[in-house]
């Protein structure tokens, strides 16, 4: 198989844009999650995987100063740029594929997602050089029912053997994702995948974890506090 971005710099873009609607007025990626801010531990992640060269970090215009601030007291200002998100997570990853002008392959990643490893990375660009576009997920545990109308109802049962649960990283080619916005600029998306796909062009899947959860309420956050505790213990022995 072709490799699409060889050797050319894998970038990570962090997604930190959005409005927190089911957090009580806190914005989630500020949380205090074991001392420290939610997004810190997200952005430690990609700052040791050997595979990233730079960051961005796509945050709400309102805080823009906010996270610049951050990157620095969390000593990532020489690899890390901050830009404004705009007004749907599209749009935000598109702000963030903008300013990412010197990379061949980026990595985006919810900020949300702060229990994300290295190795998860890692594995995402690897696959990305080879294919163009691969997506961390985990296969489906519970049925997955097909739901429409109000009340809602059952319309179908989907074959749990074919449904994984899609996470992030998610890694690309610029290039390839840079078409696959263009190419759909209205397109109702939930994920850069789903651009890809409408390509058409292959998305690889690789499995990630069921502790990379994406914090979007508060029981999230107690949830991955005890994850990142039960890690740091483990790493403490």
């Amino acid at each position: 198989m072709r490799r699409m971005a060889d050797g050319g710099p894998a970038w990570g873009i962090i997604v930190a844009a959005g409005r927190s609607t089911r957090m009580d007025g806190v914005d989630k990626v500020y949380a205090e999650l074991v001392g420290r801010p939610l997004v810190a531990w997200t952005l430690s992640a990609f700052r040791r995987c050997t595979e990233v060269e730079r960051l961005v970090v796509v945050a709400a215009p309102e805080r823009v100063a906010q996270m610049e601030d951050l990157v620095r007291e969390w000593r990532l200002g020489e690899r890390a740029t901050v830009v404004a998100g705009g007004a749907e997570r599209r749009h935000s990853v598109r702000a963030g594929l903008d300013a990412a002008t010197g990379a061949a392959v980026v990595a985006v990643h919810d900020g949300a997602r702060p229990l994300v490893t290295p190795e998860l990375i890692a594995q995402g660009v690897a696959l990305a050089r080879e294919s163009g576009a691969a997506v961390c997920g985990i296969p489906a545990r519970d049925t997955v029912k097909d739901v429409g109308g109000e009340p809602p109802v059952v319309r179908a049962t989907i074959d749990r053997a074919r449904a994984w649960l899609a996470q992030t990283p998610q890694v690309f080619d610029r290039d390839l994702l840079l078409r696959a916005h263009d190419a759909a600029p209205d397109a109702a998306v939930t994920d850069d995948a789903a651009l890809v796909e409408r390509l058409p062009h292959d998305v690889r899947m690789y499995v990630g974890a069921m502790w990379n959860l994406k914090v979007t309420s508060r029981e999230d956050l107690v949830v991955a506090e005890a994850l990142l505790r039960a890690r740091l213990d483990a790493l403490a022995r």
